[in-house]
C-alpha cells in the first residue's frame, strides 16, 4: 500500500539521509519526499513510500524513533499517486472543461491531491453571522469515500484553516467566498496509523485551489446545494 510519513527531523547534513536509509531498512519504497517546511534548524519532510502490505507499521515507527533529533508526527495511508503542482493545473483546466460538474471535479479530486480520505463541498447559512455556533452546514458535494452523513466541524467561511476534531480527525477548510460554499477535507484517524494534521502549505495549497475555482466557476457556486427543479406535466 502507499503510505505518507510524515517526519520533523534537525536540518542538517546526513540527517535525511538517515531517514532515508531506515526506510529503505524498514521496507519502504521510497517514491517521493517533499520538504513542508524548513525553519529554525529543523525541517518538515513528507515521504510518499510503498510499504509492504503484511509488514508492521511498528517496525517502521520504532525506526526512525531510533534516529536521534528526529520525530515522526503522521503514518498515514496515501490515495492514488504521488502528486506535484502540475496536477493543480490540470485540475482546474477540467474544472473549466466542464463547468457544469466543476465542484464535484474539484471535491473528488482533492482528497487525492493533499492525502486525505474525504472532502465535502458544505453550504453555510447565509445568515450564519447572526446565529449561535453560526448554524448548521449542509453538504451539496461529497467525494466518494465520505461518510454518510459527513461529520463536519465547524465551517463558518471566514478563512482557510485546519483543524482537529475530538475524535483524532484532522480537517482543512477553505471557504469560496460565494454562496456560504466551503471545501471541507479529512483526514480520519484509523488505528494503527495515525494521520498528521494538514501542514500551513496544504491549507495554503487548497485554498488556492478553492480560490482558482471560484474564479472559473463564477454564479455556477450559487447552484451547489439547490434542490433540482422538477417539472410536472
Amino acid at each position: 500500500m502507499l503510505l505518507r510519513v510524515r517526519v520533523t527531523l534537525p536540518d542538517r547534513p546526513g540527517t535525511l539521509g538517515q531517514v532515508a536509509r531506515t526506510l529503505g531498512v524498514s521496507g519502504a519504497d521510497i517514491v517521493q519526499v517533499v520538504v513542508l517546511e524548513r525553519l529554525g534548524g529543523r525541517a518538515v519532510d513528507d515521504f510518499t513510500v510503498v510499504w509492504p502490505g503484511a509488514a508492521r507499521v511498528e517496525r517502521l515507527l520504532a525506526g526512525l524513533a531510533a534516529i536521534p533529533g528526529v520525530r515522526v508526527d503522521g503514518v498515514w495511508r496515501a490515495i492514488g499517486a504521488p502528486t506535484t503542482t502540475g496536477q493543480d493545473a490540470e485540475l482546474l483546466a477540467q474544472i473549466a472543461a466542464n463547468p457544469t460538474d466543476g465542484v464535484a471535479t474539484l471535491v473528488d479530486a482533492v482528497p487525492g491531491l493533499l492525502a486525505a480520505d474525504w472532502a465535502v463541498a458544505a453550504v453555510v447559512p447565509l445568515d450564519w453571522a447572526s446565529r449561535d455556533g453560526g448554524g448548521t452546514a449542509t453538504v451539496g458535494q461529497a467525494s466518494w469515500r465520505a461518510p454518510q452523513p459527513p461529520r463536519l466541524p465547524e465551517v463558518t467561511p471566514l478563512r482557510a484553516r485546519s483543524l482537529t476534531a475530538a475524535d483524532g480527525t484532522h480537517y482543512a477548510v477553505a471557504p469560496f467566498g460565494r454562496a456560504g460554499l466551503v471545501l471541507v477535507v479529512a483526514r480520519e484517524h484509523t488505528e494503527p496509523l495515525t494521520a498528521a494534521a494538514f501542514h500551513s502549505t496544504e491549507v495554503d495549497r487548497l485554498a488556492q485551489l478553492v480560490r482558482a475555482g471560484a474564479v472559473i466557476l463564477g454564479d455556477r457556486l450559487d447552484l451547489v446545494g439547490t434542490p433540482p427543479v422538477t417539472t410536472v406535466t
